[in-house]
């Protein structure tokens, strides 16, 4: 039935593409807030459908950490799920990813609404750049800037090295950053078809202010909250 349950998921997960995108490319006139809510909507529902069909539910925990304006998310990233499911955790958000993903016919057009910060991975210093100017337009607009300090998805009890362009723009624009820790990678794993039931448990740590901190100590801590708790839940995982 795993099996059978992750084909049927898989199946209508992509599918949905060519069938939604076209869909939010109608959107391009409104607002960016009713924008991001209508065409977010494709986020929350893979994310109920994941929880009746392929039974991994999740639970979150330390909510009360949450700022009650715009901030700076970096989180962990072992899987797709948190891609989706963070838009049904968080509040209005946008995201740092590749550039490739924009040339992706129908998905990448309808992701270039919802203001990601695209970026050359190979460009350096001047993606980083491009982080701090376009991620603190973002915040003045109220929206979250989510980041994934590792560049790609990790297998559970792996880890790579954390990129400094989230802790950069916390210095630059004064937000503060909410590290993220979950355990999604032991049932939703990275570049498996078959997902395994389950609750995925996600952690929401304390806020870091960065006022007085520079970007390599403010990523320290986000670093070493993120990787503390990852480790804590991998020993937990059901």
């Amino acid at each position: 039935m795993i099996l059978l349950r992750s084909l049927l998921f898989n199946l209508i997960f992509w599918l949905s593409v060519p069938v939604y995108a076209p869909l939010a490319l109608l959107t391009f006139p409104l607002p960016y807030r009713w924008r991001y809510r209508l065409i977010s909507a494709w986020a929350r529902f893979h994310t109920w459908l994941a929880k009746v069909l392929l039974r991994i539910d999740y639970t979150v925990e330390g909510r009360e950490h949450l700022p009650t304006g715009a901030a700076i998310l970096l989180g962990k990233h072992q899987s797709t799920w948190e891609t989706i499911a963070f838009q049904t955790i968080f509040p209005m958000q946008t995201w740092v990813l590749k550039r490739e993903l924009m040339w992706i016919p129908l998905f990448g057009w309808a992701l270039t609404l919802m203001k990601p910060i695209a970026i050359n991975r190979g460009a350096g210093r001047k993606a980083v750049e491009q982080v701090v100017e376009q991620g603190r337009e973002r915040l003045h607009e109220g929206i979250w800037v989510v980041i994934f300090p590792e560049g790609t998805r990790t297998a559970p009890g792996q880890r790579r090295r954390y990129g400094l362009g989230g802790a950069v723009l916390a210095e630059a624009s004064g937000y503060p950053v909410v590290p993220v820790a979950h355990n999604a990678g032991h049932f939703w794993p990275r570049r498996k078809a078959i997902k395994q039931p389950g609750t995925v448990r996600v952690v929401i740590g304390p806020a870091i202010d960065p006022r007085g901190l520079t970007a390599a100590e403010i990523n320290r801590r986000a670093e070493a909250w993120i990787e503390s708790t990852v480790a804590r839940l991998e020993g937990r995982a059901t």
